[in-house]
């Protein structure tokens, strides 16, 4: 089984709370709320790849010093298997802007289970939960 890594965001605001962002339509798994992040290019790091992906799809510059491993999930799909750190990022330059046509919404860590999201991210909410409750 082919493994994917990929990698997330955590962004929070001043207030506490937490980015989501709604996959759009014609995407795999679309409607679903995830975190923000995506793919590793080949020979690309974790870090690196989360700062491309961050800019690409929100606009906003990101500092590696700024993102805090917090923890990861590893899924079984059909197709392949999925394995994705999740950072905590609280500093950032810019205006979070949706790049993609994706739906953003800042939510409170205890109702992000009120949002559909992917097998993968859903076990990630938890560590969040913990660290902002």
């Amino acid at each position: 089984m082919k493994l994917l890594l990929v990698t997330a965001a955590a962004l929070i605001d001043a207030d506490g709370r937490v980015l989501i962002a709604q996959r759009p339509q014609g995407k795999t798994l679309e409607g679903l709320w995830e975190f923000p992040g995506g793919k590793l290019d080949a020979g690309e790091r974790p870090e690196t790849a989360l700062i491309r992906e961050l800019d690409e799809e929100l606009g906003i510059k990101v500092e590696e010093p700024c993102l805090a491993p917090l923890t990861f999930a590893s899924h079984a799909y059909p197709d392949f298997h999925l394995l994705m750190p999740l950072y905590v990022c609280r500093r950032w330059q810019g205006f979070v802007t949706p790049r993609e046509g994706q739906a953003l919404k800042w939510v409170w860590p205890g109702d992000l289970r009120n949002y559909p999201m992917p097998p993968a991210d859903a076990p990630l909410i938890p560590a969040l939960v913990d660290l902002l409750g």
